[in-house]
């Protein structure tokens, strides 16, 4: 049987240059009738070998239309304007479609967090796991079942054996996403996407799922992009910060340097509303203007930024590097 490994493109990429280059991206949404919806406006983002970076922000910001454009998956009537996705140092829009599925679940992976899509009814959970290694590493019948059980134990599913000949629906929602968890790191991928993977499950459970993945993913010395509307989340599992605004990418920093001092107001916007003040949330969150264009020549965040100028409604930030841990775009970011 040929592994899917056959058929990927070797690797143009130098050991320095980044696991991950997104430069310029822009996606769109086309209307049969409206002008398109701008969902990704000139996304720059890299990761490193075996970094973790925290993509937050909002619903609507084009968090999951980003992980869906690095797996080569924007859904219809969606499309790439412009733009670039290297991985590996290989431009993902030069391959393709076969050296694209090649690439997706053997070396990129993706972990969604509605897990019951995600699985198929009919089939049992060894199954599942086991045509996953079968399709990508070309394992045969008794081989791929002893991975899947291998797997099974690496995500701590309770009496893996037995669990092995389950079917999703006999499964918790906290063992459905270990399953998913287990599908995703079946052929130690070196990029993992964990799109809010655990935004449907309880508190007690997501923080077992966190830690799992996180544990998981380091083990198998792989890179991570954490998607989440919790910015907390990013504190005790990334390396770096990314916040996301409507489509763009308004401040970039490490972890440590972000929660010891955000510079983007957006960006307090969001811890704000996490803390136990109501003047420090009250501060920081004003009611939008609607007089205001929300795009075009000013910034985005201009119709709800406390502290906006006339600058702000008419140019356009860019991001801009303050030193070697941090970039933002905005005209007067905070305490600086």
């Amino acid at each position: 049987m040929q592994s899917q490994a056959d058929l990927m493109p070797p690797s143009s990429a130098s050991p320095s240059d980044p696991l991950l280059r997104v430069e310029g991206l822009h996606v769109s949404f086309r209307h049969p009738v409206d002008p398109p919806t701008e969902a990704l406006r000139g996304i720059d983002l890299t990761i490193e070998r075996g970094e973790m970076v925290g993509l937050v922000g909002e619903s609507g910001a084009g968090k999951t239309t980003l992980a869906r454009a690095i797996m080569g998956l924007v859904p219809q009537p969606g499309r790439i304007d412009a733009g670039t996705i290297s991985f590996r140092g290989q431009v993902m829009a030069d391959l393709g479609d076969d050296a694209l599925r090649a690439i997706r679940g053997r070396n990129l992976a993706m972990v969604i967090p509605n897990p019951r899509s995600e699985l198929n009814p009919v089939l049992t959970v060894g199954e599942q796991i086991g045509n996953v290694v079968r399709h990508h590493l070309g394992l045969g019948r008794s081989a791929a079942r002893a991975a899947a059980l291998d797997m099974l134990k690496a995500v701590s599913i309770p009496d893996p054996a037995r669990r092995l000949d389950a079917y999703p629906h006999e499964l918790s929602g906290g063992m459905a996403q270990r399953v998913v968890i287990a599908i995703a790191l079946a052929c130690s991928p070196a990029f993992v996407i964990s799109d809010d993977a655990t935004s449907g499950l309880d508190v007690t459970v997501q923080a077992q799922i966190l830690d799992l993945l996180r544990t998981l993913i380091r083990a198998k010395d792989s890179s991570a992009l954490f998607i989440t509307r919790d910015i907390a989340i990013t504190a005790h599992f990334c390396d770096r910060i990314v916040v996301l605004y409507a489509g763009e990418v308004v401040e970039v920093a490490t972890v440590d340097t972000f929660f010891d001092r955000p510079t983007h107001p957006y960006s307090l916007m969001l811890l704000a509303a996490f803390s136990h003040s109501a003047d420090l949330r009250r501060r920081w969150t004003v009611p939008p203007d609607e007089t205001l264009p929300g795009a075009g020549e000013g910034c985005v965040f201009a119709p709800r930024c406390v502290r906006r100028q006339p600058r702000c409604t008419s140019e356009h930030p860019a991001l801009r590097r303050l030193g070697d841990a941090r970039a933002v775009r905005c005209h007067f970011p905070v305490g600086i």
